[in-house]
C-alpha cells in the first residue's frame, strides 16, 4: 500500500472512530428525553389513577367509563387517556432496558426500540462530545476499525478490479 493510500486509511479510521465514538452520548441524551417525558406522563398517569381511587374506582373501570359513555366528547377522552398510559409504560419499559444494560451495550438498546419522536429531537439536539468513558472509547475503536477496514477492503476490491481489466486487455492486445 503506498503511504498517501495508508494516510487515506487511517483518515478513514479516524472519521470512523470519531462518528461511532458519539453512539453512548447520543444514547444518553436520548435517555435523559426519556426520563424528562416519563417524568410529565407520570403526573398525568398518576392524577387519573388518583382521581380514579377518589371515586372507589381502578383505572380499568376508569377507562370502562369513558369508552361506555354516550358523549363523544368522553370517549375520546378515555382513548386519549388509554394512549397516554400505554405510552407511559413504553417508555417506562424502554427507560428500564437501558438503565439495565451494559454500558457500551445501550447504544443497540436504542437502535432496537427507539421512540422515534424522542429520538427524532435527542437527535435535532445533539451535542457532540469527548468520549472519555469506557463505551465511548469501545465505541470509538470499534468506528476506527469499521472506516480503516472498509476504505481498505475498497482498494483490494479496485485493485483487483483494476488487475483483471489490464489482464484482459492484454490478451486482447496478443
Amino acid at each position: 500500500m503506498f503511504p498517501l493510500a495508508r494516510l487515506i486509511a487511517l483518515g478513514a479510521g479516524l472519521f470512523g472512530g470519531i462518528v461511532m465514538s458519539q453512539a453512548p452520548e447520543l444514547t444518553q441524551q436520548y435517555g435523559q428525553r426519556i426520563g424528562g417525558a416519563l417524568d410529565e406522563l407520570r403526573v398525568i398517569v398518576e392524577n387519573f389513577d388518583r382521581e380514579a381511587a377518589n371515586n372507589s374506582i381502578d383505572r380499568q373501570k376508569a377507562l370502562q367509563l369513558y369508552g361506555a359513555s354516550g358523549e363523544p366528547f368522553l370517549r375520546s377522552q378515555g382513548v386519549s387517556m388509554q394512549q397516554t398510559i400505554s405510552r407511559y409504560e413504553t417508555l417506562e419499559e424502554q427507560e428500564e432496558a437501558l438503565s439495565t444494560a451494559l454500558p457500551v451495550l445501550k447504544p443497540f438498546v436504542l437502535i432496537r426500540a427507539a421512540d422515534k419522536t424522542i429520538f427524532a429531537n435527542a437527535f435535532r439536539d445533539f451535542i457532540p462530545a469527548v468520549p472519555v468513558s469506557i463505551p465511548g472509547m469501545v465505541w470509538a475503536s470499534i468506528g476506527f476499525l469499521v472506516g480503516w477496514g472498509l476504505l481498505r477492503l475498497m482498494g483490494f476490491l479496485a485493485r483487483g478490479a483494476y488487475r483483471l481489466g489490464a489482464g484482459r486487455r492484454y490478451r486482447l492486445l496478443h
